[in-house]
């Protein structure tokens, strides 16, 4: 697996398609078979569904796991992800809020609940003839946020069959940039594009447009 940075203390990787986190069956999960790749314990930070991939950290001692969970449980990390999807979205850009409930099967569903609400930034821009391209800013971490979150707005994910997303070669949501702190020092890595058809075409107008405040037609601080 690409091993994105290297720390004394843990590894940021650029995560395949395709691949849990956790066992699946006799199938071992990601994090198994990098610890035996290295050769020893890894923790995981936080996660990324099978489909997804992008910046993944994982921490190499019981006492950076807790630091770095810390700030993923205080809000204190800034995520930035990548989608497409082939249907125009009910709005170009916003905020999409509100609580998620179990569906059937596995499933979430975005309801009109505030008690405990996932909370996600977005904004999107027509990137070819019938592909729409996505920002997305989550800020907060719950179970298939992103993927109910793009459903919520009529623009299910590429690939992604859970949740209505027109078939492709693969589900196209990718983890692009993380900001984090370790030791008094702020970090950012960026995971490039290097799966999928889709991404890979327009990897170059994609970024280009992601580097720039879609918002404001600013260049976002930090980013690129």
């Amino acid at each position: 697996m690409d091993i994105l940075l290297r720390h004394d203390h843990f590894y940021v990787i650029n995560k395949p398609a395709g691949i849990g986190m956790h066992q699946e069956g006799d199938s071992p999960g990601l994090v198994r078979r990098l610890s035996e790749e290295l050769g020893e314990p890894l923790y995981p930070v936080h996660r990324l569904d099978k489909m997804t991939t992008g910046v993944l950290l994982l921490a190499r001692t019981v006492e950076a796991n807790r630091e770095l969970s810390r700030q993923f449980a205080e809000r204190r990390t800034r995520k930035l992800y990548l989608a497409l999807s082939d249907r125009k979205p009910g709005k170009k850009q916003g905020l999409i809020r509100g609580d998620m409930e179990k569906a059937r099967g596995g499933s979430w569903k975005l309801t009109r609940g505030s008690a405990n609400p996932a909370i996600t930034r977005f904004y999107s821009t027509p990137l070819a003839e019938g592909l729409r391209a996505f920002l997305l800013q989550p800020h907060t971490g719950k179970t298939h946020q992103l993927r109910v979150a793009l459903k919520s707005l009529g623009s299910p994910i590429l690939g992604d069959d859970r949740y209505g997303g027109s078939p492709a070669d693969r589900g196209y949501l990718h983890a692009w940039k993380l900001q984090f702190g370790y030791a008094g020092e702020a970090l950012t890595v960026r995971a490039p594009l290097t799966e999928g058809a889709l991404f890979l075409a327009h990897a170059e107008a994609l970024e280009r447009w992601a580097c720039v405040g879609p918002g404001t037609g600013e260049a976002m601080p930090g980013l690129c």
